[in-house]
């Protein structure tokens, strides 16, 4: 969290222990993390098929994250062949139960844009 001067302090350190579910979220519900998921909550993919079904995602950008997945549990990743090696990214058991409260803050933010944007229009007019 940073202090009153922009910095990231002692607090920081103490937030994330105190709140430990604050980093999982961080790294679960980033940019990228839920385009993933909505493409493997569907099927299994291999990696370029989730680069064909996100375009605007750099190889980078899509390794980061599905090491990201993977580590924490939501995503694992598959040997289907060692030559040439292919490789199959799927939802976990514990990735499809993130589904349903997904789906929820997703109908919440599309019931509720038309509100979002004036608020944001009126604060940008300040």
């Amino acid at each position: 969290m940073p202090d009153t001067d922009g910095s990231h302090g002692s607090h920081e350190g103490a937030f994330e222990i105190a709140h430990p579910h604050r980093e999982l979220l961080d790294q679960v519900l980033d940019k990228w993390s839920l385009s993933v998921l909505g493409e493997l909550c569907e099927r299994p993919c291999r990696f370029n098929e989730l680069r064909r079904a996100i375009p605007a995602v750099t190889q980078k950008s899509l390794t980061a994250t599905l090491r990201r997945l993977e580590r924490n549990g939501i995503v694992e990743r598959v040997l289907l062949s060692s030559r040439p090696v292919a490789v199959e990214y799927r939802i976990t058991p514990l990735g499809k139960t993130m589904r349903p409260p997904v789906e929820v803050l997703l109908e919440w933010a599309a019931a509720h844009m038309p509100e979002i944007e004036r608020a944001r229009r009126a604060f940008d007019l300040e």
